[in-house]
């Protein structure tokens, strides 16, 4: 009998493992016998599990394993990864817009700057185009705060249109991440849409995906925000 709070395991169709289900996607059919993802492990019906990656997928419905698993006639439009993608996507955009309404994010270069000096940061969110001297900026400044770049989080795996539209303002570069349970969240989902990508979207993440834990810094010792130089930009 499984102890209290150990992760339920399930086996992937490709490879035969069993893993923890947080690391796999769920998939169940739908009236018309059409596959379809269940992120949240919540659609009722028998499920079959694949290892959480773009590959896994895509190699489940190449091979037709997903009629095996369910032991039934299925079908599977093509294209299935990618819609697997695009909903961890939105699920972790959303999530940033969640932390944006929950108060645990701030946006723009002084702000985060000035939140990384002070407040409880546990992540920060950087546009995939975000210049080489701003991203040098923060990362010195996570480093006098805490004594290394990637003491927290960094989330690059987003474009700032992206960024805009789940923040709902324009030219977002830098952002932050407060600590709570929104933030919490933000990071998790943007771990499993990493993950799955098999892409390096994230510094500071630990090879289980979670975050790694900054050093306990004391509040007196929190160096001053300081100015910004003449001409810096906010974002």
């Amino acid at each position: 009998m499984p102890r209290k709070n150990e992760p339920t395991t399930r086996s992937c169709i490709v490879t035969r493992e069993a893993m923890p289900s947080d690391e796999l996607i769920r998939f169940v059919l739908d009236p018309e016998g059409q596959v379809v993802p269940d992120l949240r492990h919540r659609l009722p019906g028998r499920g079959v599990w694949v290892t959480a990656r773009a590959d896994m997928v895509a190699t489940a419905e190449k091979k037709r394993l997903f009629g095996r698993g369910f032991k039934a006639e299925v079908k599977v439009e093509p294209g299935l990864a990618a819609r697997v993608e695009t909903l961890l996507e939105e699920a972790a955009l959303g999530a940033i817009s969640f932390a944006r309404k929950a108060g645990e994010i701030v946006t723009g270069f002084a702000k985060v700057e000035t939140a990384i000096a002070r407040d409880p940061v546990v992540g920060l969110v950087q546009a995939t185009e975000a210049a080489g001297d701003g991203r040098s900026k923060i990362e010195a400044a996570l480093k006098r705060r805490f004594g290394r770049a990637d003491a927290v989080p960094i989330i690059r795996i987003f474009r700032s249109e992206q960024l805009d539209l789940a923040l709902g303002r324009s030219n977002v570069i830098h952002a932050a991440l407060l600590a709570g349970r929104a933030s919490e969240n933000v990071i998790e989902r943007v771990a499993a849409l990493a993950r799955f990508l098999g892409e390096d979207g994230l510094v500071g993440i630990g090879d289980d995906g979670r975050a790694i834990e900054p050093p306990e810094v004391p509040e007196t010792n929190a160096p001053d925000a300081g100015a910004l130089p003449a001409g810096q930009k906010t974002e």
